[in-house]
């Protein structure tokens, strides 16, 4: 197994709203990210708010790559993790949206802060969740989640039978060659303007490279890296400051590591992007 999730801790789900009637709604400085750049769902996150220019708004704490309490969560979020729930049960993991006004917890929920800050915060960005654009945006969320994540999870276990491994490097590679053709005639995945699915692609395209690669055999990974327009996208994207300025590869690695309990194959020496030349421009 590549990199297991977290240990499944109570979700706090609370939204944004459009106004004060809502409870939560977007003030000035009212509220904290707090994000671990090596996690697929912070990264996201910190993508997200630096595309929409919300550093004056919404400030953001860096944690450790690696989480630094003996349950695998964060020694910094406990506090906030108790005044929210109390003896909370399990890690204090990131992503969380705090409220500074009653130092508790927002949300913890990395799709709905994503698109609550599209939605209530904007700021100088672009429309990163336009309206009609939900169920194309959720389209390529599955696709990323379902059709490359899980299935570079599986194509990379060696516990599992053969045919199953196969199959799911079949299912990748249809992702893969779907997503290819979309960006042979168009700049971003779903046109001309970035959306959060644009975001979502891109830090599973990375976490593919980063991780989920170093599982694949040599061949498997020549044919995932047979995607010309795909890979040139991801470049294009990692040079972008508000984009590839998030990229910590050495905190990947670690976090990677530190969670892995599978074992390296012939693919992780066949680096498909030099992310590190494409963040220096």
């Amino acid at each position: 197994m590549s990199a297991p999730s977290p240990t499944a801790v109570p979700s706090f789900r609370s939204r944004i709203g459009c106004d004060a009637r809502s409870g939560y709604y977007a003030a000035p400085r009212r509220y904290r990210l707090h994000l671990a750049l090596s996690c697929p769902r912070c990264l996201r996150i910190a993508v997200t708010h630096s595309l929409l220019g919300l550093d004056d708004t919404l400030p953001v704490t860096l944690l450790p790559v690696v989480p630094d309490a003996p349950d695998g969560g964060h020694e910094a979020l406990r506090p906030l993790y108790e005044a929210s729930s109390h003896q909370h049960p399990g890690p204090a993991v990131a992503p969380v949206l705090s409220d500074a006004w009653t130092g508790t917890i927002v949300s913890t929920h990395a799709p709905d802060i994503l698109r609550d800050l599209a939605r209530r915060f904007r700021g100088d960005g672009p429309d990163l969740f336009p309206r009609g654009a939900e169920e194309a945006v959720e389209g390529i969320g599955r696709l990323c989640e379902q059709g490359i994540t899980a299935s570079a999870q599986c194509a990379g276990e060696p516990d599992v039978d053969p045919a199953v491994r196969d199959s799911a490097l079949a299912t990748l590679l249809d992702a893969l060659d779907g997503l290819e053709r979309r960006l042979a005639c168009q700049e971003y995945v779903l046109g001309d303007e970035p959306t959060l699915a644009d975001v979502e692609l891109w830090v599973t395209l990375v976490q593919l490279d980063t991780v989920h690669r170093h599982h694949l055999d040599a061949a498997a990974v020549h044919r995932i890296t047979g995607h010309p327009h795909l890979w040139a996208y991801a470049k294009r994207l990692a040079a972008h400051p508000a984009v590839g300025s998030h990229l910590d590869l050495d905190g990947i690695a670690r976090r990677h590591h530190a969670h892995c309990r599978g074992m390296e194959a012939a693919g992780a020496a066949v680096q498909i992007v030099d992310w590190a030349a494409c963040v220096r421009g």
